[in-house]
């Protein structure tokens, strides 16, 4: 019995060492991620208000979505490493400040090239905010906190992803002050300036470390690479697709294989740990998450040009039409975590199917017909929305459970860049099949191609999985 006399003074002490503030630095993050989750999504339904507003060709509905995206991406990984180099805290105020700033020139933009400039610097500010956020979170909870954060992390996000359709199509039709679609961004400003006043009063002053060097060869050659690769995937529709699209699509390939020799060889300052880029599991995932991602943010997109573009959808209407793929997003993530530890990884391929069959299903739909209303698309949504709820809520647990423990960090912050980057991709690629069907042809069948178009990166996603470990991280062991 004398053994259990230590347990009183274990517990008395246990409570003061919580952080008092670390809710509230909670707040400020989840603050900041809901902008970034609701600004690379909302010009998908706020696009073609703005392109009947300002000008611009059918490309600029792409770039507007993609220069987010692109810029976003290059930028993530390097935000993580300036945090390191720096304290997340400095590079956190940086990147909001930033971020809100570029919202309030985006909103007051004069045209379409000012506003794509202003959406790629806010994108990059972004980069440099959001990663900062998840290393202050375990500064400041205790481990045994951590599972109550994420628990509250996820719901808050989901429900900002479901909002954010139907938001943008009420700013734009509330029309409030005669500006119209320039409220998408204007909103911004108050959120923002308000999270910028909560972390100067709570955010930890993390300790820099400044022997870290940047990589900037590094960054040159992916940020160089995957421009030249995006870059005439949207424009080359528009420009006829000239010979320097397909030599600039050459460029980009070469470029991204110098940049892979080159972090194989940088050694502890590369922007992505070498280790990572010979481990056949991890790049199998990269390739999962960029075949899948790009085919459901490029089919996201056209989906809403479909209805406003083509059927004349109000903003609100196109809004509402994604409401059944989000509601299928969110039972797919519920209904994998009950499965996750029965299934392996054939969870993803359960998921990858009910995509597949929802692809199916509203490709059919749109085959042969002269228009389809939101009811319509409703089914084949609802599935795809399933499938890739079922699938993304646990893909990045899968990947990251075939890397060792001191190589996690680095590969979140890849992983969340591939993601982005499948975005910009798949924004591109699917949104220049949809216009080029679009011309001259009903929206019915620019919509249809561009369904059965997705089938191809979904098929390569199944396959790609049987390379991926059989149990989830969280899970193993």
């Amino acid at each position: 019995m004398t053994t259990m006399t230590p347990a009183a003074p274990v517990t008395t002490t246990e409570a003061p060492t919580r952080n008092p503030v670390r809710w509230l630095v909670f707040t400020v993050v989840v603050v900041a991620n809901m902008m970034d989750l609701m600004d690379a999504t909302i010009v998908n339904v706020a696009g073609p208000s703005i392109r009947s507003a300002i000008g611009g060709s059918t490309s600029t509905l792409q770039w507007l979505s993609a220069g987010y995206t692109l810029a976003f991406a290059v930028f993530l990984v390097t935000g993580a490493r300036l945090g390191d180099m720096f304290g997340r805290r400095r590079l956190f105020l940086l990147g909001s400040a930033g971020f809100t700033v570029m919202s309030a020139a985006c909103a007051i933009a004069p045209s379409p090239a000012v506003l794509i400039g202003c959406r790629v610097l806010q994108g990059a500010f972004g980069a440099l905010m959001i990663p900062q956020g998840m290393g202050m979170l375990k500064e400041v909870f205790a481990e045994d906190e951590m599972g109550k954060v994420f628990g509250a992390f996820g719901p808050v996000m989901a429900l900002s992803g479901l909002a954010a359709p139907i938001l943008a199509g009420v700013l734009v039709e509330a029309n409030l002050w005669s500006i119209g679609w320039r409220l998408v961004f204007l909103i911004n400003v108050p959120i923002g300036i308000a999270a910028f006043v909560g972390a100067i009063r709570v955010l930890p002053h993390t300790v820099a470390r400044p022997g870290i060097r940047l990589d900037t060869v590094g960054m040159v050659l992916v940020g160089s690479a995957l421009t030249a690769l995006i870059y005439p995937l949207i424009q080359g529709h528009t420009d006829g697709w000239p010979t320097w699209t397909f030599v600039l699509l050459g460029l980009g390939v070469v470029l991204l294989g110098a940049f892979v020799l080159w972090q194989r060889h940088r050694g502890d300052n590369a922007l992505i740990e070498p280790s990572l880029l010979s481990n056949r599991a991890f790049t199998s995932g990269i390739a999962v998450l960029l075949a899948f991602f790009g085919a459901f943010g490029g089919l996201v997109l056209c989906v809403s040009l479909f209805g406003q573009l083509g059927e004349g959808f109000s903003p609100v209407h196109a809004g509402l039409t994604l409401m059944s793929m989000i509601l299928g997003l969110l039972v797919g993530m519920g209904v994998s975590f009950a499965l996750v530890a029965r299934l392996g990884r054939h969870l993803l391929h359960l998921g990858f199917l009910i995509v597949a069959a929802g692809i199916v299903v509203l490709a059919l739909t749109v085959t042969g017909a002269h228009s389809a209303s939101t009811w319509d698309l409703a089914p084949g949504l609802f599935l795809i929305g399933a499938g890739a709820g079922a699938s993304m809520g646990q893909l990045f647990e899968f990947i990251i459970a075939g890397v060792s423990m001191d190589e996690v960090g680095s590969a979140s912050g890849v992983l969340e860049a591939a993601q982005q980057l499948a975005t910009a991709i798949g924004v591109a690629a699917l949104g220049t099949i949809f216009f080029s069907a679009f011309a001259g042809h009903l929206p019915t069948h620019a919509l249809a191609i561009t369904t059965w178009a997705c089938m191809a990166p979904v098929a390569l996603a199944f396959l790609l999985v049987f390379r991926l470990p059989m149990k989830a991280r969280e899970t193993v062991g």
